[in-house]
């Protein structure tokens, strides 16, 4: 069994190697397609860093989103939409510069994953902020991982303090 930070590095690799793009494009389909989304109102999403699943087409779509921002070692919920100012945070990401709302109004949060597994457990970056959210925070709302088909696993290590998701949507 791998540890955790050699799958990070494994699922990086795989990821370079990916035509992301066109697998965002048909993520994206596929999350159009499901009645969840279709009923949704309040969407956080995330804002895509190298070889990530890219969401943001979403935006056209007649709903209210949201971006996570790290504030501490926390992440806060702001409001975001097509053109709104973005800032570079300290781990390279885009971040809104809107003010924070409640995350309880979230009915649909998708989760960022180097991989996931069949058993609902993703891995993360490491540093804790999603799991740290999602255990505080929304618990109402569905919790999607947006993932390439290559990067699902039938088991990948957990602890205890990792937040689990509800669903995984691949592009096939």
């Amino acid at each position: 069994m791998f540890t955790k930070n050699e799958l990070r590095e494994k699922a990086k690799q795989i990821r370079s190697l990916l035509e992301i793009e066109k697998i965002s494009e048909n993520i994206i389909r596929n999350v159009k397609e499901t009645e969840i989304y279709q009923a949704a109102k309040h969407i956080m999403i995330f804002y895509p860093m190298e070889d990530e699943i890219n969401l943001l087409g979403l935006l056209d779509d007649d709903k209210n989103f949201y971006l996570p921002r790290v504030e501490g070692k926390e992440l806060v919920v702001c409001p975001y939409k097509k053109g709104d100012e973005l800032k570079f945070s300290s781990f390279k990401t885009q971040e809104p510069t809107s003010q924070p709302v409640n995350p309880n109004i979230l009915e649909i949060i998708f989760v960022p994953a180097l991989m996931a597994d069949k058993n609902f457990h993703r891995l993360g970056y490491g540093k804790g902020f999603y799991d740290r959210f999602l255990s505080k925070n929304a618990q109402k709302a569905i919790r999607i991982v947006p993932i390439a088909s290559l990067l699902v696993r039938d088991s990948i290590p957990s602890d205890e303090f990792d937040a689990q998701f509800d669903i995984i949507l691949d592009e096939l």
